[in-house]
């Protein structure tokens, strides 16, 4: 690993942003210190297609539907990046060398971008076979030390939450880090900051439960200083091979395509629940067909793209609108956000799967390429 000294960029990332919102053990390092690959400012993406498809299924459906586009965070392409650049930051600033993480994925690659930022090592636990191959080339990219076990993201975790006990030199950046929540929760004030209030229902996919959460602190903050005049109902969607907290009990063994969310046993799981019932919101769970459903209608509908673990926050808009009689008018007037979590790029074999087709070979010729031409 190439060493080297980090140089604070002349960008702001969102710690400089939302500075006056973070408490005062990261204000007290100061904001030369901060880390930040420039992430967060993603897009509020208006799906008016796919508002128009809603009203097509459900006449009685009369409101605005927003996708945040996580994917768009110059870190490593996921809402990570948001609580990542915090947990570095005060990692860099306390001495630490050395960081950890069990993933899925997506916190891996997060934590090997902004750790090589910081020149910093970077540990990875993951269960083997279970996550993606762009996340997983992300974390090889940027010089982590991969190390994959026979066991699920759950053990990862235990694993390395021992390794930080003994090991005091290396710190954890799951999002147990309470730093990484602090981060996170400024996707909510982007949102109340484009739409000039908060919306009435944000959809967001739910693994280890630690996003729900921040979003949910960052919601609650802008209410209470005066930012916005309510707070969403927070409406959380767990795979159904994978939904612990919808079951009530841990999945020993647990399951989906969505892969960034195939997670048994949350860690943030209470936080999770407190979310849901404060927000007077809801969790359920979408199987995987519903999911890959939703994956590919987002990019068939408008000119946007995501991982499929993302898709299940827009099959839980699908779901719940089904499921509300027509008479109940819940749905007219609203503002209604989706949280799309990380970029299509992630996981390029379900995107092969879903949209990628035989291709047609002719003679290269004029007349055959016309041929074809008017055939479609």
């Amino acid at each position: 690993m190439i060493k080297h000294k980090f140089l604070p960029q002349p960008y702001k990332g969102i710690l400089h942003k939302y500075w006056e919102w973070m408490p005062p053990a990261i204000q007290w390092m100061g904001k030369e210190k901060i880390i930040t690959l420039f992430e967060g400012n993603t897009c509020l993406w208006r799906a008016k297609n796919f508002e128009n498809y809603l009203r097509d299924l459900f006449p009685y459906f009369h409101s605005e539907v927003y996708w945040k586009l996580e994917g768009e965070n110059r870190g490593s392409g996921s809402f990570k990046d948001r609580g990542m650049t915090a947990a570095i930051t005060m990692a860099a600033a306390r001495g630490k060398k050395v960081v950890i993480c069990a993933s899925t994925g997506n916190t891996a690659a997060s934590a090997a971008v902004y750790a090589q930022a910081a020149g910093m090592r970077c540990l990875v636990v993951l269960p083997e076979g279970n996550v993606a191959p762009g996340k997983l080339t992300q974390s090889y990219r940027h010089g982590a030390k991969v190390i994959q076990i026979k066991g699920n993201f759950d053990k990862a975790l235990e694993i390395v939450r021992e390794v930080v006990l003994r090991e005091k030199d290396k710190e954890l950046v799951n999002s147990i880090n309470p730093h990484r929540t602090e981060g996170q929760k400024t996707a909510a004030f982007e949102i109340v900051d484009e739409l000039g209030e908060a919306p009435r229902y944000h959809f967001i996919p739910v693994g280890n439960g630690g996003n729900i959460t921040a979003y949910w602190r960052g919601y609650k903050e802008y209410y209470i200083k005066g930012r916005s005049k309510r707070c969403p109902h927070m409406i959380g969607y767990q795979a159904v091979g994978a939904a612990p907290i919808v079951l009530g009990r841990a999945v020993e063994n647990p399951k989906t395509i969505a892969s960034a969310i195939c997670i048994g046993n949350p860690a943030k799981w209470e936080e999770a629940k407190a979310a849901r019932d404060e927000s007077s919101g809801k969790i359920d769970m979408a199987d995987d067909e519903e999911i890959m459903a939703a994956y590919a209608l987002i990019s068939e509908l408008e000119p946007v793209s995501c991982e499929p673990s993302s898709a299940i926050s827009v099959a839980g808009v699908i779901k719940e609108i089904k499921r509300i009689p027509r008479d109940i008018y819940i749905w007219d007037g609203c503002k209604i956000v989706c949280t799309l979590t990380g970029a299509a790029w992630k996981d390029p074999d379900a995107a092969k799967k879903v949209f990628v087709k035989d291709p047609i070979v002719i003679d290269a010729s004029y007349d055959a390429v016309m041929d074809v031409i008017r055939s479609n």
